[in-house]
């Protein structure tokens, strides 16, 4: 399926506009259901659910996450409309294999208090030290994922009207505010930002390295971590768990949830519903408060 697999993922670059990491995550997800077949000594013309079932258990054996386990069907899943689209099958083999139940986790996320403390720790006034300061600010101020952090641009900021053009899955983009303190912190990096730059004064990014580059994903992971560790939260905190804090306080402040829904970029309300019942106190004061048999 190699010829097959190839014209898929130009057709995920070129036509559907995907990200480099979705493309990946495909090509190691399709390249597994190829070794797969190979092993099987299966064409793909042959391919029915049965195999799929398979080959799903396989990946089961290994102890692969249920997420991990649905991610791969969806790929699969794609792969095989494709195929049927461009009249290699007549039909997706696929199509009938039952996504696995996932467990429903509760996102981590920080109290106001926790949050006010992390954000603080940060105390250097050396360029990455105020860096540092307006990267953990903007993720929390925004609820931006971490490679919208480090796809922003100079030119993507308003301070004036305190915007930010951010670029999201499938290149997507929208206009997501900051606050007053966000604003404060990025002038502040802005103004260090030079001593950075050294030989790149080109660069675009507004999140530079030492080496005065673009900050990738995994920088920001780390840069989170070590203020995790200086603050001594005792549970899994990750860049994420910003989103999911961000979200959460908005909530529980009255946000309505499909402003939630815009502001962190869902593509369905049924994604962002997930927060609700981390609030389920505040829910229930609004319930006792407002209906009249209550």
């Amino acid at each position: 399926m190699k010829r097959e697999l190839s014209q898929f993922l130009d057709y995920l670059r070129h036509e559907r506009n995907a990200s480099s990491h979705t493309i990946s995550s495909y090509r190691r997800d399709l390249g597994q259901l190829g070794a797969y077949l190979e092993e099987h000594r299966l064409a793909l013309s042959r391919v029915d659910n049965i195999h799929i079932r398979g080959f799903m258990a396989e990946l089961h054996e290994r102890k692969l996450k249920k997420s991990s386990l649905a991610r791969k069907l969806a790929a699969v899943r794609s792969f095989f409309q494709f195929c049927v689209k461009k009249g290699w099958l007549a039909g997706n083999p696929a199509r009938i294999v039952a996504t696995p139940k996932q467990d429903k986790r509760v996102p981590s996320f920080l109290s106001e208090e926790e949050m006010a403390d992390f954000l603080e720790t940060p105390r250097s006034d050396k360029p990455l030290g105020l860096r540092d300061r307006a990267i953990l600010e903007l993720l929390y101020a925004t609820g931006i994922r971490v490679s919208e952090l480090v796809g922003i641009n100079q030119e993507d900021v308003n301070f004036k009207e305190r915007l930010i053009r951010v670029r999201g899955k499938g290149k997507k983009e929208r206009l997501v505010p900051f606050g007053r303190i966000a604003g404060e912190r990025m002038t502040d990096y802005l103004g260090a930002r030079l001593a950075l730059l050294k030989g790149e004064a080109g660069e675009k990014a507004l999140f530079v390295n030492y080496q005065g580059r673009r900050l990738t994903a995994r920088s920001v992971e780390r840069i989170v971590d070590k203020y995790i560790r200086l603050a001594a939260v005792r549970r899994k905190i990750s860049p994420h768990s910003l989103r999911h804090s961000f979200a959460s306080h908005l909530l529980s402040r009255g946000a309505d949830l499909r402003v939630i829904q815009e502001l962190l970029g869902h593509e369905s309300l049924a994604t962002t519903q997930k927060y609700t019942h981390l609030n389920l106190g505040r829910l229930m004061d609004v319930y006792r408060k407002s209906h009249p048999r209550s």
